[in-house]
């Protein structure tokens, strides 16, 4: 079943991607607050919880991140990254920017070597504190799961203003320092047919990766429940062939 992350920070957990991983959770511990609401959320639908939808205050996640810091350290085992994701889509925080800078000086102070992540959807590109915050986190990995506008709302069903078109020229404002990450799955959802697979999406997929031009891009599927019970995961075979194509453009791409 779908759950949510019920703690601030959470974690280490060994990231299929990321190494070793202590996540920071800026949305509700009750319920997910996310500007999308995607088919495959691991976190359930945006209307299935009805707890307070708060943000988690700067100053309790600065003193969380500290103390899970500080005790990671006395056991000899810091972490490979600090990811920001949780139960929903954390640059929604209006604080986010301050809250980066925060923890720019807890990884400074307790754990130099760790890389800072943020795992985002994009759909706050358009706010310059978001952007420049993205701009100083060692990886900054935004979504986009499909150029096909149809394709992208079937998926990712935006709780806001949302445009395909819009977010690909917001990407391009990063000069490349940013990772893409894209979700592969087929399956149907409200009798539709669901598949971001097809040689027509992959085309134009790789067409925009060209122009965003990123430093490296992650492919992947379905690894945990989904709130639609009728999706199909990828196999690894399948997004390594995909991997493959993205490679031969000449940028670095991981499958898992």
């Amino acid at each position: 079943m779908t759950a949510l992350y019920p703690q601030i920070v959470y974690g280490p957990v060994r990231s299929r991607r990321l190494g070793l991983s202590l996540g920071v959770n800026l949305l509700p511990l009750e319920a997910k607050l996310c500007t999308f609401d995607c088919i495959y959320c691991e976190c359930g639908w945006n209307g299935d919880n009805s707890g307070s939808r708060r943000f988690n205050p700067r100053e309790q996640v600065y003193a969380a991140l500290q103390s899970a810091l500080m005790a990671m350290a006395e056991e000899g085992q810091l972490p490979d990254v600090i990811t920001f994701a949780g139960n929903g889509e954390p640059t929604m925080h209006p604080d986010f920017e301050q809250i980066i800078e925060d923890t720019l000086a807890l990884r400074d102070e307790y754990a130099p070597t760790a890389k800072i992540s943020v795992l985002s959807n994009a759909t706050q590109l358009h706010r310059a504190d978001v952007v420049r915050a993205l701009k100083r986190v060692d990886n900054n990995i935004l979504k986009i799961d499909s150029l096909v506008e149809d394709v992208a709302r079937l998926i990712n069903k935006p709780c806001c203003n949302y445009s395909v078109a819009e977010v690909l020229e917001q990407l391009k404002q990063f000069d490349g320092e940013l990772i893409v990450q894209t979700m592969f799955l087929r399956g149907e959802y409200e009798g539709k047919v669901v598949d971001n697979t097809t040689e027509e999406q992959i085309a134009l997929w790789l067409e925009a990766l060209q122009q965003i031009a990123p430093q490296s891009v992650m492919v992947y599927s379905i690894a945990r429940d989904t709130p639609c019970k009728s999706l199909v995961k990828v196999e690894k075979e399948e997004l390594e062939q995909i991997a493959q194509r993205v490679r031969a453009l000449g940028i670095e791409c991981t499958s898992c």
